[in-house]
């Protein structure tokens, strides 16, 4: 009788055991997933470029603008916000001349174009 109860009394606990290990929350370590890569989530960073229009590409959305010795080839998405004052443009309105103030982010080994800022030419110096 006693071998009885004794089984009985340990059955009971390894139940209750269970249970308690089944409904028990799992562990922060085994179901967090792995953090990403921080530069995956963070927002590329926009630099600036400011010179004139060298040409325009329309096919290839693209434009090469120079500022001295310098020369950066911008491609254009769908994204790109061109703008003269507060009049919208659009790629094809932009020629050879033109100054421009681009904000660009870099995407693998291109110059992805934010924003375009067509400014009026500079006056030419009087003499």
């Amino acid at each position: 009788m006693k071998k009885t109860v004794l089984l009985v009394v340990m059955l009971t606990l390894l139940a209750f055991v269970s249970g308690a290990i089944a409904a028990a929350p799992p562990t922060a370590a085994t179901t967090a997933p792995a953090p990403a890569a921080p530069a995956s989530t963070a927002p590329a960073k926009m630099d600036k470029f400011s010179g004139a229009i060298k040409s325009v590409d329309a096919m290839a959305k693209s434009l090469v603008v120079v500022k001295g010795k310098a020369e950066k080839t911008f491609m254009v998405s769908a994204d790109t916000k061109i703008t003269k004052g507060k009049e919208a443009l659009k790629l094809e309105d932009l020629k050879a001349g033109m100054n421009v103030s681009i904000e660009y982010k870099k995407e693998m080994d291109k110059m992805v174009a934010g924003a375009i800022k067509v400014s009026a030419p500079k006056a030419a110096p009087k003499k």
